[in-house]
């Protein structure tokens, strides 16, 4: 069963093998650290257990200093997360993709560590700061687990790939929606009630940093940059599963190959030179603007409001009680994670980027509408109840449809878009803006978000609902489908005169006429020589011994 996969040239099938799977599947673990620390903060930190012992009760602080300290524990994760994907880009350059993605597990594992010396004596303090050093790890983490896993992809089941990063991201939030509901039903309130999620931790960041050295192999496209082509060859043959001879590999690092050196012809070498080149080409700089802004309009859907602060979202909406709040986030989590294996599988490599964006967008301003409209009119707030009026239940059913749009469309596809729209030579530069701009607009929001719930009630909703209808006309306009576009090839998507809406047919009728057709078996056209000597580069069908 499945779809047909659309190739940019003849593709063996053994290219599709069970190892390109495990190994994307590894480097998404990393995913799973940061899906569960999004879901797990908001909720514990509202447990009674947790409030009493460090003095954050209503008999001990007003609402609004409540709102102020959650604001900031939520806030210094985002916080480190965003100078760590900074640091992500010398990291990854200098270490490569599969040291930088353990180093990043290690940092994240040593937060974590930090943040369970915390108790009532020490205050807040270990968790604060345990939080922006595990967030270095996670920001790190975030910059190249996408650039690692488009390096490796084959072209047609890249976004498929790339989307284990999300599913990584969902069931870490699946687990961290659902341990606290079961916390409170089995153990009494103390700490260990409130610890024992903090050092869960552990678990996937452990096992990340296990896992990476033995079952991940290096990026071929960092080796070649390295001068390792050799271990190259070898890595890319393994993750192929075709020997070194086959003409899919052969052609495949001539593509790589070719692609380098135009690159160091265009960008030049050294450790500054994607930056000068992204920053001082205007076409490039204009396409980092474009696929770095839908960060901030995934954050405006909402979602990281409702990752971060579900029991202040459901208590908006009129659900009362700890365990009814936090089951009822439960369900957000499971049908949010439903939504993301749906995506992966199924829609992102079959019905393109571009359109479930917009479907996404759509879907999901109805949803925000409607639950403002609920708030504003019946307003639960000012009539609490122990079971939910037929309004609020129409509410949730708005909330959890809304939920369903969100997780096949804006959840995981930013990412996706990301992390493969630019040439090598600035990819590393570009992943680490992207993955900075979802750290900052993470930010923003968890800042903001018990600030805005304080001052602009259903207005909240009817905000994150405009975001999307924002985003309608950005996406139709300025972004181009990328879907099955080799990386080597994504330029020409962006190319000048080239209609936004279009480009994708037109690029890969271009390449399968181009690569389609036969002719004499490829040869490399690049081998072992002295760094820095000049190579003229050959046409393959032109290649001869």
């Amino acid at each position: 069963m499945g779809f047909a996969k659309v190739e940019d040239r003849p593709t063996p099938a053994s290219v599709y093998n069970a190892r390109i799977y495990i190994v994307a599947m590894v480097a998404a673990t990393a995913a799973i650290m940061i899906g569960y620390d999004s879901a797990f903060i908001g909720t514990t930190i509202a447990l009674p257990a947790f409030k009493s012992e460090f003095g954050l009760t209503l008999a001990q602080k007003t609402q609004v200093q409540f709102n102020f300290i959650s604001a900031n524990i939520v806030s210094t994760y985002q916080g480190g997360c965003f100078f760590g994907a900074l640091l992500g880009y010398p990291l990854g350059q200098l270490a490569g993709r599969k040291n930088g993605l353990f180093i990043s597990a290690l940092v994240f594992c040593l937060g974590a560590g930090v943040m369970l010396a915390a108790d009532g004596a020490r205050g807040l303090g270990p968790i604060l700061g345990g939080r922006i050093v595990a967030g270095l790890g996670i920001g790190a983490a975030s910059n190249l687990t996408p650039l690692y896993i488009s390096e490796i992809s084959p072209p047609a089941i890249r976004g498929q790939l790339i989307g284990m990063y999300e599913i990584g991201w969902q069931i870490g939030g699946l687990v961290g929606f659902w341990i606290n509901y079961g916390i409170t039903k089995h153990i009494p309130a103390s700490h260990k009630q409130w610890v024992i999620p903090f050092a869960v931790q552990l678990v996937p960041g452990g096992v990340f940093a296990l896992a990476v050295p033995f079952l991940l192999k290096e990026s071929p496209r960092w080796l070649i940059t390295r001068g390792r082509r050799d271990e190259a060859i070898k890595n890319l043959c393994y993750l192929r599963k075709l020997d070194a001879s086959d003409p899919y590999i052969i052609e495949e690092i001539n593509m790589i190959d070719i692609q380098i050196d135009h690159d160091i012809t265009a960008v030049g070498a050294g450790f500054w030179a994607p930056f000068r080149q992204v920053f001082g080409r205007w076409h490039l700089f204009k396409r980092l603007l474009i696929v770095t802004s839908l960060f901030m309009f995934q954050n405006g859907t909402g979602i990281n409001a409702i990752n971060y602060y579900s029991p202040t979202i459901f208590k908006s909406i009129g659900i009362t009680g700890l365990n009814t709040s936090l089951f009822t986030t439960g369900i957000f989590g499971v049908i949010k994670t439903i939504g993301a294996l749906i995506w992966a599988f199924i829609v992102i490599d079959k019905f393109g980027r571009r359109g479930i964006l917009l479907v996404g967008a759509v879907g999901g301003a109805i949803g925000m509408y409607a639950i403002g409209a609920y708030i504003k009119i019946v307003q639960p707030a000012l009539h609490p109840s122990t079971t939910l009026p037929p309004s609020g239940i129409a509410a949730l059913f708005f909330f959890y449809l809304w939920t369903i749009f969100y997780a096949v469309s804006w959840n995981g596809t930013p990412w996706v878009v990301c992390a493969e729209v630019f040439p090598g030579s600035v990819r590393t530069v570009t992943q680490m803006c992207a993955a900075a701009s979802n750290w900052l607009w993470n930010f923003v929001i968890s800042r903001a978000t018990p600030t805005m719930f304080s001052n602009m009630g259903y207005g909240v909703y009817m905000f994150f609902a405009t975001m999307m209808m924002i985003s309608i006309p950005f996406i139709v306009f300025l972004l181009p489908e990328t879907m099955h576009v080799p990386l080597e090839e994504m330029d020409r998507l962006f190319a000048p005169g080239m209609s936004t809406w279009n480009a994708n047919k037109i690029v890969m009728s271009e390449l399968q006429r181009e690569r389609g057709s036969g002719g004499a078996v490829p040869e490399y056209l690049h081998h072992d020589k002295p760094a820095g000597q000049q190579e003229q580069l050959e046409d393959s069908e032109k290649a001869s011994v």
